[in-house]
């Protein structure tokens, strides 16, 4: 991204040179493994990745909040007394809620003219919902001054405003991620109680590489929610059993001895998937502080399979996607990563082989679904930041 052509942007639409604008970052992510088991208190493995969210951002002269976007057509100027209101479906939602977070702490708001851009794809399941509200919090944190809150804070009030003004009943992991993303490192993550290590991604001779179906899907109107709503189904029966409160409370053995508990099959399914899901997180952490590369491969398959086959995610086009990719010799994992329903793969491949998959994999995934699948090489970045340098 040149921040100079950005700032540039950013004059035409508010004018104003001599005062310069501060710009922000926040990463994308990308879960290497363990899917939908964050909403359910259990484990995550996401690292932040190089793409994701620029936001200029600077005081204005009234009480207006103005934003805009170079991704989106759509702009708008708002009132501070009237960002309790959602403006229809519109992107400026996520920001809009993040400042409703901080009118609801208390915090005294002024206006400002923000400005954001971000190369995340959208609606690819990289979460630039997350990198949006995470770039927005934290500005706002240094632009009011707000010294008491803390990174783990804006995460917290980042789902907060994803599940209360969006609609959206994620997890925390992708504002977890977001925010606390370090270079080189993935985070193994318990959504339950929040605790969390770095573990060193060290891929030798391996890359990640992200493909994205191109099969647009928006996470409001997906079957996410009911996925979410048969997870609290399947701890009303479990429940009769053992005291619980979520899924993740349980290990994958517990659940095994007790599955019967849930009369209904569907319902036992999806209760199947996040507890095995659960312990393929745990499998993989003990992968790469080993250094078993295949292995971890090997999990993320088996991931694969259980998101289509139990919690029924996935869909032709992720399917087709990694089918291709698990053909090559030199792929050793192939996934759907995000909540599903469209959006992206993660694979790892030898580096030797990255032209090959790209070539093959683009081929075949196009003669069969007749999208044009975009791929990217995933370095695994630091979380969201000011930006101080090109400006």
């Amino acid at each position: 991204m040149n921040i100079t052509t950005l700032t540039t942007r950013f004059f035409e639409l508010y004018g104003n040179p001599e005062e310069k604008p501060r710009c922000f970052f926040a990463p994308g992510r990308v879960n290497l493994i363990g899917e939908h088991t964050d909403y359910n208190g259990g484990f995550v493995l996401p690292c932040a990745l190089q793409y994701g969210t620029y936001l200029l951002i600077r005081p204005s002269a009234d009480q207006v909040i103005r934003l805009s976007s170079t991704n989106m057509a759509f702009s708008t100027e708002i009132p501070i007394a009237e960002i309790t209101k959602k403006v229809g479906n519109q992107w400026v939602n996520y920001p809009l809620g993040i400042f409703n977070q901080f009118r609801e702490l208390n915090i005294s708001l002024t206006g400002f003219d923000m400005l954001y851009s971000g190369d995340i794809p959208n609606s690819a399941g990289l979460s630039s919902s997350a990198s949006i509200e995470m770039a927005t919090a934290y500005a706002l944190t240094v632009m009011l001054n707000a010294t008491e809150l803390e990174m783990i804070d804006l995460v917290k009030l980042s789902q907060r405003a994803e599940n209360e003004f969006i609609g959206v009943n994620c997890g925390i992991m992708d504002m977890f991620a977001v925010g606390m993303g370090k270079k080189d490192y993935a985070i193994f993550l318990n959504c339950n109680t929040l605790e969390y290590k770095r573990v060193s991604l060290v891929l030798n001779g391996f890359r990640l590489i992200i493909a994205n179906t191109n099969k647009q899907r928006g996470l409001a109107d997906s079957k996410y929610n009911e996925r979410v709503a048969e997870c609290q189904l399947a701890v009303t029966y479990l429940s009769l059993q053992t005291p619980i409160s979520r899924l993740g409370e349980l290990s994958f053995m517990q659940f095994y001895k007790m599955q019967d508990t849930i009369p209904d099959e569907l319902i036992r399914r999806r209760a199947r998937h996040v507890l095995s899901e659960n312990q393929r997180v745990l499998n993989a952490v003990a992968c790469l502080h080993k250094g078993d590369i295949g292995q971890f491969g090997a999990l993320m398959n088996a991931s694969h399979e259980s998101l289509r086959d139990n919690y029924e995610v996935t869909g032709f086009e992720l399917d087709t996607l990694v089918a291709a990719a698990q053909k090559i010799n030199g792929v050793v994992g192939a996934r759907m990563t995000g909540a599903g329903f469209g959006g992206c793969t993660v694979n790892l491949v030898r580096e030797n082989t990255v032209e090959l998959f790209i070539e093959q994999v683009g081929r075949e995934y196009q003669e069969k679904t007749g999208f044009k699948a975009d791929f990217y090489l995933a370095e695994v970045s630091d979380g969201v930041r000011e930006i101080t340098s090109s400006l």
